[in-house]
C-alpha cells in the first residue's frame, strides 16, 4: 500500500523507469496508520531523546529510521482531555472535554470519522479513556477498568459493545489485539489503528518477566529532586504531587505484604493484586520483599528518604516501561513479516510526558517542559531517516496530519496544522510556521492540587499565568534556565521580553478562541468526577 508520492518515483526519475521498486496491486495506494501512544510515558525515560535512565532500542528505531520532533507539546497536558485535542484537532475549551471530569461527545467530527468516511478502516485497542462510546470505527476494545484506566493484570475490555475480561499482562493483551486487527483487515484497503497502552501509567506494575528487573540499580538523582521553589509562587508549593508527601505507601510504593493486604482486603493495591496468576502473586511477593524489609527499618531521614522513594519509583516505572518497547518492537516485525512495514505510517508518541522527580515530582498538569511529549514517526516513503526537527508543534496537530497523508481534505475548524512541511523536509521548520505554542489547564481543585493555568511558549521563552484561586505569573528563560528554576517575570532586564510575551498570548487566545481564559463567564471545570462518583457510591 504504498503512497502516490511513492508511485510517482518509483514510475521514473526525471523521465526514466527505476529498477529496484516493486508496487503492490492494491486498489487504494494511500499509506496505512498506526498510531502508538502510551500513558505518561516521557523523553526522560526514552534513550533516543537522550535519556541515561533505560534503553529502548525499538523505539530508538523509529527515530533512527525516520524523525524525532523535539518540540511537541500537549494543550492540555491530561490524559483524557489529550486524546479528544488528538481525536479533534481542536483545543480543549472547543472540543468540550477540558478535563477527565469530562464526557467526549462521540458524535463530533474526528480525524477517524473522516478516515473512516473516505475509505480507510479503522480500529482502536487499548486506552480510550473518554468515557462515552468509541465512534468512527470498525472495530474497537478499550479498557474499562478503574474508570477506563485499566488494569495491568487480566483487564478487562469493552470489546465492540461486548464486556469481556482477557488474560495475561495489559500490553502484551493490547500487542497481541493489534496485531490481529492487522491481520483481519483487507490488504487492499489502507487501515487506521490507535495502539494505545495503559503502561507506564499509575501504580506502574511491570510484566511478570520484569518483576525486580532494576532492583539493583541505582539511578541518577535529577538536578532538581530537592527543589524548594524559591522565587516562584504558590503553584509550585501547594501541588499535591511530591515524593516527599504524595507518594502512599500502598499504591505508590507497595510497602504491603501478602498477609498486609489479606487484613484489609479493600485495599486499593490488594484489589490489582489479586488479578495476578498465583505464581506472579509469589514472584511479586518475593520481589518487594526487600524493599519492606528496608523501609520498615525505619533508620532513613527525610532527605534520605525521598531519594529512596525515587529510587523506587524508577525501578517499577522503567520496569513498566520495558513491555512498550518490546511491543513496538514486535509490531514493527510482524509488519515488516507481513510485507506492510515501509507502506505503514507509524507513529510513537504518549499522551503527555511526566516529571520523573524533577521538582521533586511525579504525575504531569503543569506547563513546565518535563510535561512535553515524545513524538518519533518512521514513513521512509517521505521522511528522511535520522531526521530531528526543533519546530514548535502540539497535540492538535495530528489529526491533520493524518489526513493530509491520507489525501483527505483538512476541514477548516480544525485548529492544529499539518505536520507534513517540517517532517517531509527532513525537520527544518518552515518559514511561516507558528511561533509559539498554547497551553491551557483547567483541572483544579481536583487530584493532585495542581493551579488552573494557561500560557504560552516560544523558542526560547515561556509565559504562564496561574489563576482561579491565585493571580500569578511566571516567565522563564529556556536558553539560561532550562530547568525552570527562575521565574524572571518580575525582572526589570526582562520588561521587553515580558510585552511581546503578554502580545503573543494575547494573540494566540484569539486564534485558539479562548476568549474566557480565567473562566471568568464560563466556567469549563464542575468538579472532578471521580470524586463525585466515589461520594455516590458511599
Amino acid at each position: 500500500m504504498g503512497n502516490i508520492i511513492f508511485k510517482a518515483f518509483c514510475l521514473s526519475v526525471a523521465g526514466v523507469t527505476v529498477t529496484g521498486c516493486s508496487k503492490k496491486e492494491h486498489e487504494d495506494n494511500r499509506p496505512n496508520i498506526v498510531f502508538i501512544m502510551t500513558d505518561d510515558h516521557t523523553t526522560q525515560a526514552m534513550s533516543c531523546y537522550g535519556g541515561n535512565l533505560i534503553q529502548t532500542p525499538n523505539l530508538d528505531r523509529i527515530a533512527n529510521e525516520g524523525i524525532r520532533m523535539d518540540r511537541c507539546y500537549a494543550t492540555n497536558a491530561l490524559s483524557g482531555p489529550s486524546r479528544a485535542c488528538i481525536l479533534t484537532g481542536k483545543m480543549s475549551h472547543i472540543n468540550g472535554f477540558t478535563d477527565n471530569a469530562s464526557r467526549f461527545n462521540s458524535d463530533q467530527q474526528t480525524f477517524i470519522s473522516l478516515l473512516h468516511d473516505n475509505g480507510y478502516q479503522t480500529g482502536i485497542v487499548g486506552k480510550w479513556h473518554l468515557i462515552s462510546e468509541p465512534k468512527g470505527f470498525d472495530y474497537w476494545s478499550i479498557l474499562t477498568g478503574q474508570e477506563e484506566q485499566g488494569d495491568y493484570y487480566d483487564p478487562d475490555f469493552n470489546e465492540n459493545g461486548e464486556k469481556i475480561v482477557e488474560k495475561g499482562y495489559v500490553t502484551d493483551i493490547i500487542t497481541d489485539k493489534a496485531i490481529k486487527y492487522i491481520d483481519r483487515v483487507d490488504k487492499k484497503k489502507p487501515f487506521c489503528l490507535m495502539f494505545h497502552h495503559k503502561a507506564p501509567h499509575r501504580n506502574w506494575m511491570p510484566a511478570p518477566r520484569h518483576l525486580g528487573i532494576f532492583n539493583n540499580t541505582v539511578f541518577p538523582e535529577p538536578q532538581t529532586l530537592f527543589d524548594d521553589y524559591k522565587g516562584r509562587g504558590k503553584a509550585s508549593k501547594e501541588q499535591d504531587m511530591s515524593l516527599e508527601k504524595t507518594f502512599t505507601e500502598d499504591w505508590d510504593l507497595k510497602l504491603l505484604t501478602r498477609d498486609d493486604m489479606l487484613r484489609d482486603t479493600t485495599n486499593r493495591l490488594y484489589k490489582v493484586y489479586k488479578r495476578m496468576p498465583e505464581d506472579v502473586q509469589r514472584k511479586w511477593d518475593e520481589v518487594y520483599a526487600k524493599r519492606i524489609e528496608e523501609y520498615r527499618k525505619g533508620n532513613m531521614n527525610e532527605r534520605e528518604l525521598v531519594s529512596w522513594k525515587y529510587q523506587q519509583y524508577m525501578r517499577d516505572y522503567l520496569a513498566t516501561a520495558m513491555s512498550v518497547d518490546e511491543s513496538v518492537g514486535r509490531l514493527m516485525k510482524h509488519l515488516e513479516d507481513i510485507g506492510e512495514l515501509d507502506n505503514t505510517i507509524i507513529v510513537y508518541t504518549s499522551d503527555q510526558g511526566f516529571f520523573l522527580g524533577e521538582h521533586g515530582w511525579f504525575d504531569k498538569r503543569f506547563m513546565y517542559e518535563e510535561t512535553r511529549m515524545p513524538l518519533i514517526i518512521r514513513y521512509p516513503r517521505s521522511i528522511e531517516a535520522g531526521s530531528e526537527s526543533k519546530a514548535l508543534c502540539m497535540n492538535i496537530d495530528f489529526a491533520p496530519t493524518f489526513l493530509d497523508y491520507a489525501g483527505v481534505e483538512i476541514p477548516k475548524d480544525m485548529q492544529g496544522r499539518s505536520l507534513r512541511p517540517v517532517i517531509d523536509n527532513a525537520g527544518k521548520v518552515p518559514a511561516d510556521w507558528r511561533k509559539n505554542t498554547y497551553y491551557h489547564y483547567y483541572e483544579y481543585p481536583a487530584e493532585h492540587s495542581v493551579k488552573r493555568q494557561y500560557g504560552i511558549r516560544t523558542d526560547r521563552y515561556k509565559l504562564i499565568h496561574f489563576y482561579n484561586d491565585i493571580d500569578e505569573w511566571e516567565l522563564y528563560d529556556l536558553d539560561e534556565d532550562p530547568d525552570e528554576m527562575n521565574n524572571v517575570y518580575e525582572n526589570s532586564s526582562y520588561g521587553e521580553v515580558r510585552k511581546m510575551m503578554h502580545n503573543l498570548l494575547e494573540k494566540s487566545q484569539e486564534e485558539y478562541g479562548d476568549n474566557d481564559p480565567e473562566e471568568k463567564e464560563k466556567v469549563l471545570f464542575k468538579g472532578d468526577r471521580r470524586v463525585m462518583d466515589r461520594v455516590k457510591t458511599h
